[in-house]
């Protein structure tokens, strides 16, 4: 009799365990997936974010949610790629640090009044650009999708520029980027180092004379104020870059990965249309403030800046120092 009881209680326990593993996936709840981003809401970052967002839990039929992290909720973007790499988070609409954390020789992206927005791209498309993916892969567990556009960055300045020349002993701010510094100075500026928050301020008691970022710079920090000329250099183009983990994407399914992918391509391209309509509308509205918009010589910046630039090609892979000798200028 005991035999028989212990029997219908072991049925019962393989019966219960087979139930528990077989349950549909779905029981378990939906992916969820992180995208971080440095920036503030409201800019073409979180408008292609949300595009992914609405993209991946369409086509997953909601077994999959995107949970948008803006404004650094989970740190800047060295902490975000050390948890892309462990897993720890799921992907991220990052800047560039991991160029040059991961592949230092194939970053030419950097370098101002080297590429245009069109010759970026054909670098990235090409072997160099596989040469990043596959050392991002290997050196920081990232899957790399892809650049996304970032308005041009340009001068502001308190004097009018409209040739090389007129740089020299132009108190400029710079970010501490010492390839960028080694440039500007060779055009003959003064760099000042001026946290972003205070850049206002400098330019009102005349710490700094000028300044270089996107359009967005000059029109959230109301520069109009304490600056009256954007100069049209567009001398770097810094893209966004759509990264996600290498070990997350593992635990997923081939489909699944699928629908990443070809949500990040809309979701970029969406991005670059968001970001090229509010490029424009800043031009609008400070000229609307009074700011003047200077087309320079862009001609005389490239050739007074070639020897720094130059040098800072011969920091690259041999095979890169020869790919991209035919945009260095003349």
């Amino acid at each position: 009799m005991r035999s028989r009881h212990w029997r219908f209680i072991t049925v019962l326990i393989v019966i219960g365990f087979a139930t528990t593993f077989y349950l549909p996936a779905a029981a378990a709840g939906p992916i969820k997936i992180g995208v971080n981003c440095t920036m503030k809401p409201g800019g073409a970052e979180e408008a292609a974010i949300l595009k992914f967002k609405k993209l991946v839990e369409q086509k997953s039929n909601g077994q999959m949610v995107v949970n948008p992290f803006m404004s650094g909720q989970l740190g800047g973007e060295i902490p975000v790629l050390s948890l892309l790499k462990i897993g720890k988070t799921e992907m991220a609409l990052t800047g560039g640090l991991f160029l040059s954390q991961y592949a230092p020789e194939y970053n030419a992206v950097n370098i101002p009044y080297l590429f245009t927005w069109a010759q970026m791209l054909e670098y990235i498309d090409g072997p160099f650009g596989k040469k990043i993916d596959e050392l991002a892969l290997k050196k920081g567990g990232l899957v790399h999708y892809g650049p996304q556009y970032r308005a041009a960055r340009h001068m502001t300045s308190s004097r009018p520029i409209k040739k090389a020349e007129d740089v020299k002993g132009l108190k400029m701010r710079l970010p501490k980027i010492p390839m960028w510094l080694r440039i500007w100075k060779t055009l003959g500026a003064l760099p000042v180092a001026i946290p972003a928050p205070e850049i206002y301020l400098a330019m009102k008691t005349g710490q700094v004379e000028a300044h270089e970022n996107s359009l967005v710079s000059p029109y959230s920090r109301s520069l109009w104020e304490v600056q009256k000329y954007i100069i049209l250099t567009a001398h770097v183009y810094l893209p966004w870059w759509w990264v996600a983990s290498d070990v997350w994407l593992k635990k997923l399914t081939p489909e699944q990965q699928q629908i990443i992918r070809e949500s990040v391509e809309i979701a970029r391209l969406y991005g670059e249309k968001v970001e090229r309509e509010k490029d424009g509308f800043y031009a609008k509205e400070l000229k609307k403030k009074g700011m003047i918009f200077i087309t320079p010589d862009i001609d005389s910046f490239k050739k007074a800046a070639r020897p720094a630039i130059l040098e800072e090609v011969k920091r690259l892979h041999p095979d890169v120092q020869k790919a991209v000798m035919k945009y260095v200028p003349k």
